[in-house]
């Protein structure tokens, strides 16, 4: 009688209808590594539905041979599951290898998929290379503007991390014709100014700043 691999009692403990029995599934694949529970892990952070086992997931694979694990994450990036692009994002931001951060192509900070696009601009600004910065605000500000508040929130976070070296690029873009970018640019500039200012506040203040920039004057007699 053959007996079962780990990874195959891994996979099948990760298909269970139970999200308690998977997040435990993960979570002991985490606390005792194994090489063959790596393409496993991999394999079902792209199709894991909820949002807590997928997070132990990727926690597990951050606990076995960083090597071995970016190698199997990177081609996870070229899939055509939003999922899969999404999820093999996070897990490289949170391994945090430097030499990870070529992998995140200008396709991918303008994934069509928000979620994607949300996770590449998180770990390209967190993987960029020193010296780097000014080049990535440059391929992240034509995002300015996209989406709804927390899409826009996580841009406003990304240009944030890289620091004044994207101030001049979104300064510029806070004097866009477009009231939406304009707005965004402008919120961006008080979070990277200020990081612990609320989103909410700053776009507000941003918007009622834009809207006055445009409205008509009084000249006076």
């Amino acid at each position: 009688m053959r007996t079962e691999t780990p990874g195959a009692r891994l996979r099948n403990a990760l298909s269970v209808i139970s999200a308690s029995a998977r997040l435990q599934a993960a979570l002991t694949a985490g606390t005792r590594p194994d090489e063959s529970y790596i393409g496993v892990l991999v394999e079902r952070c792209g199709v894991e539905p909820d949002f807590f086992v997928r997070d132990m997931l990727t926690w597990a694979l951050t606990r076995h041979e960083p090597a071995l694990t970016v190698a199997a994450v990177l081609p996870q990036l070229r899939s055509a599951s939003a999922q899969a692009r999404s999820q093999a994002l996070h897990t490289l931001s949170k391994i945090g290898d430097p030499a990870t951060g070529a992998a995140i192509t200008v396709d991918l900070l303008h994934d069509e998929n928000v979620e994607v696009a949300r996770a590449a601009w998180r770990t390209a600004a967190g993987l960029v290379p020193a010296g780097h910065e000014a080049e990535l605000a440059q391929e992240l500000v034509s995002e300015l503007g996209r989406g709804d508040r927390e899409t826009q929130r996580s841009l406003s976070r990304a240009f944030a991390v890289l620091g004044t070296a994207a101030e001049p690029v979104v300064e510029d873009a806070a004097s866009s014709e477009d009231q939406t970018v304009s707005a965004h640019a402008v919120a961006t500039l008080a979070i990277m100014a200020d990081p612990d200012e609320g989103f909410d506040a700053a776009i507000a203040e941003a918007k009622r700043v834009v809207a006055l920039r445009g409205a008509p004057t009084v000249k006076e007699q």
